[in-house]
């Protein structure tokens, strides 16, 4: 007698196999991590966020530039001619051509200059904000590669499914034929059998579609079409480590990259303010010269003319009055400060519902991995029953259509499930400012070899 419901070892076989047919592929297709490897150095917004941070990298030099001191060398060279008359009886005419140099070389110190000091440091917290800004590109590149590749993955797997179930409608339809044929069926069951297999070439062409779309998704970060791409082993979804809301929230207020790249921006808008108040101070450089003039021939008093000078000494320059330009940039400054500290408050707030979003949709995804599974196994399950039931005239043609179509539907839900858990460990580790490529590598290893 045909056993009607599977054996336990079967069920839990059956649920291993929705996602081990996912891993059927070539052993010398791309894996993830080349894929991500592809995309560091093909994807246009990483390439931009590193020619900021490189630009960003030199406003340190910049501003230290403004303590060291500053050096220039300055020349002229002449060629003059002086043409008198002196009126008188008789009049005496008087004309000299004669050249002119001279070189001077300039130097200066600054001695006392808040601003400039002031100006450093915030350079130094722009650099650290342009490092984490990097970083947040870094991590928002594993994520889209992730989801580029799993989405392509997932699109192949859809006409998988659907050609399988486009060659089980034909069986059915054909015995469907069959049945009327001999006068066993009517012809109903010939044309719902029909309906069906049309209804199965439509979605096929949709997810060939979709196909083409997930892949061109993919070129637009690697540059290319991709090619063969491994797939997912079997593997069991863990909860997070620790499993406790408290733990990754905590973690996302302090760590976030985001939140720190705020912070950043705090601690220079508190910095502006130490230099705008520096705009009443008095400044203090050393300042030092050594020049000489020459001319060759008679000069315009008839005397040849030659000279040198050297300058040392201090140059002081207090502020009396602006026309109260320095305290309106102060009142700016604070005001701007204020700012600040609301939008690290935002960012805050932003990253503790980021954590708690990924937090739960790990938890989801691991109970969505298992409830999917079973249902799985209940759609195979009732798919059994209804065949057999058709064979002794309990359950119509029909029937056995709509449940073969509960099967291959939950078993696009176990792999979309699967694909759900594994983005959602990912965008959890980027909501605390954790992920990197050593995240990407574990995950790379639940794929095929």
């Amino acid at each position: 007698m045909k056993r009607l419901f599977p054996h336990p070892l079967r069920c839990a076989l059956l649920a291993a196999g929705l996602v081990l047919s996912i891993a059927t592929g070539s052993a010398t297709a791309e894996d993830l991590l080349q894929v991500y490897r592809e995309a560091q150095k093909s994807d246009p917004a990483l390439a931009a966020a590193r020619a900021g941070w490189e630009a960003t990298q030199e406003r340190v030099p910049q501003a230290r530039a403004a303590l060291l001191p500053n050096v220039g060398l300055s020349g002229s060279a002449n060629l003059n001619n002086a043409d008198a008359t002196v009126r008188s009886d008789p009049s005496v005419n008087s004309n000299r051509t004669f050249n002119q140099a001279g070189l001077t070389f300039s130097a200066s110190q600054p001695l006392y200059r808040p601003q400039n000091v002031v100006a450093l440091g915030q350079a130094k917290e722009q650099v650290t904000q342009a490092d984490y800004t990097l970083a947040i590109a870094q991590q928002d590149l594993i994520i889209r590669t992730a989801v580029a590749y799993f989405d392509v993955l997932l699109a192949e797997f859809n006409i998988e499914l659907v050609e399988q179930q486009k060659r089980a409608t034909i069986e059915q339809l054909a015995q469907a034929k069959r049945n009327f044929e001999v006068g066993t069926a009517t012809i109903t069951d010939t044309n719902e059998a029909q309906a069906r297999f049309d209804q199965i070439n439509a979605a096929e062409i949709q997810f060939i579609n979709e196909l083409d779309r997930r892949r061109t998704a993919l070129r637009a970060i690697i540059g290319r079409f991709p090619n063969n791409l491994k797939r997912v082993k079997a593997f069991a979804p863990t909860p997070p480590n620790p499993n406790s809301l408290d733990f990754w929230v905590d973690t996302a207020a302090r760590d976030n990259l985001s939140v720190r790249v705020q912070q950043a921006t705090l601690e220079v808008a508190t910095l502006e303010i130490d230099r705008a108040r520096a705009g009443h101070y008095p400044t203090l450089d050393l300042v030092g010269s050594y020049g000489g003039q020459a001319s060759s021939g008679n000069s315009a008093t008839g005397f040849r003319n030659d000279s040198r000078s050297v300058l040392l000494g201090l140059q002081l320059n207090v502020p009396l009055y602006q026309g109260g330009f320095v305290n309106s940039r102060v009142r700016e400054s604070i005001a701007l400060l204020d700012r600040s500290r609301a939008d690290l408050e935002t960012t805050r707030r932003a990253a503790i519902t980021n954590a708690q979003d990924a937090f739960s949709g790990v938890n989801s995804a691991v109970a969505g991995v298992r409830a999917f599974e079973q249902a799985a196994i209940s759609a195979d399950v009732a798919l059994q029953s209804n065949i057999l039931g058709q064979e002794v005239g309990i359950r119509t043609n029909l029937d056995v259509l709509n449940v073969r179509q509960n099967v291959y539907q939950a078993r696009r839900d176990v792999a979309n499930a699967y694909f759900t858990y594994l983005l959602a460990t990912l965008r959890l580790k980027a909501a605390t400012g954790a992920l990197n490529e050593v995240d990407l590598e574990e995950l790379n290893r639940r794929l095929a070899g």
